[in-house]
């Protein structure tokens, strides 16, 4: 084997970038020089969103544009809302997604203007119109009317609002509003790379983003957080969380939301963040056992196996508990990310070189017809 050759890309530098860096040795998650956990504590969803964009967090006039504009650009178009419900009511729903977010290219009159001031007017576009294209593929496909979106509401709390149809509490939203900022961005997952390598085309931002929700799709990527949460309401009760694990294990079975390609031996942050939400909207709701669940979960996994919990592990009872269906916790996911690819859309248009490696042969040669 070639010394050259890393399957998977691991650990292979692909591109320099200003956006974000896992410093794991010191256990932070760089987001334009500043760490993403004491950012979650600190500032909204909307404070990242213009951090990504802008490289600074936006003083108080520049927060009021950003949450303007958004919702100046708010509403799909009927065209789109008429497609969702089109697709067979079977549909997957990041499938339902993917087509939604493509579809607005044809509404899109700067697609093929790749400048960063065009770049940055169509992520607003796209950060306006993806969580309700979310929230409306679910009611698509169960035959619900979509639930406009209301100009009084918080950025998260409106997305939750479209898709509960309920407005949430403080809380809630405080605590939904965390779950989008540590989901924002992260380096270099294979969705962000799927939207880079196809940017690097030259291709538009949109066609970019619908890559990187096909890549997200993958069970091993973004639809870890639905099978741990399906994992949690198999077990049902404190004392058959363990028994269900080891019995998974016994028949090497994969347990999702551990383990993680970057995080191998320390825990991942965001997982920390997410675990200390999640104690006190348990109590809440009165669903202290799935608290406990996970307790036992990471236990049994860390002495059985070494392994940490991911972010997905502790951010699937989070949003059970918020109300969000199960189905659309990777939508909701790629929702988060959308500004985290189109920073990284836009780098790469501005400091472009086209994604083309090569392979490490082995088939056979010198064959004859």
């Amino acid at each position: 084997m070639s010394e050259l050759y890393y399957p998977g890309l691991e650990n292979v530098i692909a591109s320099e970038t200003r956006i974000s860096f896992l410093d794991v040795d010191n256990e932070e998650i760089v987001l334009r020089g500043y760490d993403l956990i004491e950012l979650a504590h600190k500032v909204t969803y909307l404070d990242i969103v213009f951090l990504l964009l802008n490289g600074n967090l936006p003083n108080e006039e520049q927060y009021k544009g950003l949450e303007q504009d958004l919702k100046r650009e708010a509403g799909l178009p009927k065209e789109t809302i008429q497609l969702l419900r089109l697709l067979p009511k079977n549909t997957h729903l990041m499938d339902v997604l993917r087509t939604g977010i493509s579809a607005l290219a044809g509404e899109e009159t700067e697609i093929d203007d790749r400048s960063w001031a065009a770049n940055y007017r169509k992520s607003i576009r796209l950060l306006a119109k993806v969580p309700q294209i979310v929230a409306d593929s679910f009611r698509a496909v169960n035959n619900q009317d979509p639930i406009e979106p209301r100009q009084d509401l918080s950025y998260s709390a409106n997305f939750m609002y479209m898709i509960t149809g309920q407005v949430p509490t403080e809380t809630e939203a405080k605590i939904f509003d965390q779950s989008l900022i540590v989901y924002s961005e992260h380096e270099m997952p294979n969705s962000t790379f799927t939207a880079r390598v196809i940017a690097s085309t030259q291709a538009d931002i949109i066609g970019a983003l619908t890559g990187a929700v096909a890549s997200l799709k993958g069970t091993l990527h973004g639809g870890a957080n639905e099978a741990v949460m399906h994992m949690l309401l198999e077990a049902g009760a404190v004392d058959k969380m363990e028994p269900l694990i080891l019995g998974k294990l016994s028949r090497k079975e994969r347990i999702m939301g551990f383990g993680h390609r970057v995080y191998m031996k320390k825990p991942d942050p965001r997982a920390l963040l997410m675990k200390e939400a999640l104690q006190p909207l348990a109590t809440a709701k009165g669903q202290e056992h799935l608290y406990q669940m996970c307790l036992i979960g990471e236990e049994v996994m860390y002495r059985e196996k070494g392994l940490h919990p991911n972010l997905d592990y502790y951010a699937a009872p989070v949003y059970y508990l918020l109300g969000i269906p199960i189905d659309l916790f990777t939508p909701v996911f790629l929702a988060a990310r959308t500004i985290g690819v189109c920073a990284h859309v836009i780098e790469q248009h501005e400091n472009n070189r086209l994604f083309r490696p090569r392979v490490l042969y082995s088939g056979p040669r010198n064959l004859h017809p």
